[in-house]
């Protein structure tokens, strides 16, 4: 068997270019350098190595040599793509587990929110179906302003009660026959003009409840609520 390796094919082939400019500087005139005769001296001594292989072979050689280069090339580039590729992956993973984190403790936010307008609801709703309506108090010839408190209380939904005594303390000191001598403005609401409140009641000139019916009513739908009312009758003194 011949004597076949990459490195002493790699040794003969640098010889062999190395013999050559040397001979081809002796063909010149020129006279050696001693760097030359040494790697002439060398040449010679590899030049037994390159010959020890057959020239068929010799192609075979240089062939297996630079594919072996290109193997090895490939290897490095597949081991740099692969930990390219996994680092890239290991940050996305790390990016998709932040997101989901997030979006799990925004839902759980909402959720929590939603169930405590939820129960803020409920207890309104069950606020209001507590309350008394006009029609279940007995008719009286008259009321103290004691009493006409006592029914506002019970028709009126605890967290507006107070907003709602502000503004009829402010309207007529919660007397129900209260008269505005130059607007003509009426009741514990001082509607204006007085009959509006029929819709609530054919009794609303005498009946304290009948006008706390109707006054409840025009603060739910102009300003949300006693305490809606309120807060534009403190910022304009009237509603």
């Amino acid at each position: 068997m011949s004597r076949i390796s990459v490195r002493g094919f790699a040794v003969a082939s640098a010889t062999a270019v190395t013999t050559v400019g040397a001979v081809v500087g002796v063909a010149a005139g020129g006279a050696p350098a001693a760097d030359d005769n040494n790697n002439f001296e060398a040449a010679a001594a590899d030049t037994t190595l390159l010959a020890d292989i057959p020239a068929g072979q010799q192609a075979q050689v240089q062939t297996a040599s630079l594919t072996q280069q290109a193997d090895a090339q490939a290897s490095a580039a597949d081991a740099a793509a692969k930990k390219s590729a996994e680092e890239s992956a290991r940050l996305q993973a790390a990016k998709d587990a932040k997101s989901k984190k997030a979006a799990a403790e925004a839902k759980a936010e909402a959720d929590r929110k939603a169930a405590e307008q939820k129960k803020k609801d409920e207890a309104e709703r069950a606020s209001r179906s507590a309350v008394r309506d006009a029609s279940s108090f007995t008719a009286q010839g008259s009321y103290t302003v004691a009493q006409v408190k006592a029914m506002a209380r019970q028709m009126v939904p605890a967290d507006q009660f107070q907003c709602f005594s502000n503004i009829v303390n402010h309207e007529s000191t919660w007397n129900y026959r209260a008269v505005n001598p130059s607007s003509g403005a009426y009741g514990l609401m001082q509607a204006l003009p007085g009959h509006k409140m029929s819709s609530a009641g054919a009794d609303w000139q005498t009946n304290p409840a009948t006008q706390i019916k109707w006054g409840l009513s025009y603060m739910d739908s102009r300003y949300g609520s006693p305490c809606g009312a309120w807060s534009f009758w403190q910022a304009n003194n009237w509603y």
